[in-house]
């Protein structure tokens, strides 16, 4: 059986069981006893789907939505047994990681575009230091000076700024994942532009012999401030993908689906630019040698990578529960 074929044969039963999925969680308590049974029936179903198409389609989009169909009915038969603070916990360890995982080739293209970016505009600001005029937006070309950087610590209010960068930070976010919906265009300019600005900054203090400090002050906050940003641009680059090549379903279907999957991707990141946000706000500024600074940026990698490889974790043993019901 071919993936076309396979589709084909259970896609009435998968629509049952969205259809059954949204009038369940709206008014669960007065559903009629038949109905849950129906339910049930087709969840049982649909997870035997998933494991199949794990097996036989693990790269098809089929697996994908698989998976998330039967997450969510299996939230909503056990949702009453979970608290709030319960269900929060399930999504950042479980809903979250897992939608990360199945979508890094997305989140890998949102870094290769930020690069490219990066890359360009470091190579022309170190040719020539004046291309930073034409670069960068007047307010920052202007307003930089490599030389005084951390001088000016006395002015720097650090719950002010941190509420500050973490809006701005969330907006850009933001904007790269809307940037989806008219095909992925403006997730790619964002991208793009905002390694632009980086690679000029890094190569203006590059020329002024200041590339150790310039750093030290980047990576503490910019390790996970940027790995938010590439996930929320993978988002939006997966709705514009899917747009563009919608598969076996139409673009509205494709839409539909992968907004809601986008957006979870979105929700995931919050934390992220939070954490990054105080580290910018209290640790970035403050006067401390430029080691401990870069410490800190090691210590926010490895809390990454633990993060993701645990949560892949919790996520594959969930699959394995699902598949033995």
């Amino acid at each position: 059986m071919n993936v076309k074929q396979f589709i084909k044969k259970h896609r009435d039963d998968w629509k049952q069981l969205e259809q059954l999925v949204a009038t369940m969680h709206k008014r669960k308590k007065d559903v009629a006893g038949f109905t849950i049974d129906q339910f049930y029936r087709l969840y049982q179903k649909a997870a035997q789907n998933l494991s199949y198409s794990q097996t036989y389609f693990p790269h098809e989009e089929v697996t994908f939505y698989l998976n998330g169909l039967v997450s969510k009915s299996h939230n909503i038969l056990y949702k009453d047994q979970m608290s709030s603070v319960q269900q929060v916990r399930h999504f950042f360890t479980t809903t979250f990681i897992r939608l990360l995982w199945e979508q890094w080739k997305f989140v890998i293209a949102a870094f290769v575009l930020f690069t490219i970016g990066a890359v360009g505009s470091y190579i022309a600001v170190v040719q020539d230091p004046q291309n930073m005029y034409a670069i960068l937006p007047p307010e920052i070309a202007y307003g930089v000076d490599p030389d005084s950087l951390g001088s000016d610590k006395g002015s720097w209010d650090s719950s002010v700024m941190s509420s500050s960068i973490m809006s701005n930070n969330i907006k850009v976010a933001i904007l790269a994942f809307v940037g989806g919906v008219i095909f992925g265009l403006l997730t790619v300019y964002v991208l793009i532009y905002n390694g632009i600005i980086i690679g000029a900054l890094a190569a203006l203090f590059w020329t002024h012999g200041k590339s150790y400090e310039f750093w030290a002050y980047i990576v503490p906050h910019g390790m996970i401030e940027l790995t938010a940003i590439f996930i929320a641009g993978g988002a939006g680059l997966l709705m514009g993908y899917k747009l563009f090549v919608p598969g076996h379903f139409s673009r509205g279907y494709q839409l539909k689906v992968n907004a809601k999957r986008s957006v979870q991707l979105l929700l995931g990141t919050v934390p992220l630019f939070v954490i990054a946000g105080i580290i910018e706000g209290f640790i970035t500024p403050a006067p401390i040698p430029l080691e401990a600074k870069y410490f800190v940026a090691f210590v926010t990698v490895l809390g990454l990578i633990f993060y993701f490889i645990i949560g892949k974790r919790l996520f594959l043993r969930e699959i394995g529960r699902l598949e033995q019901i």
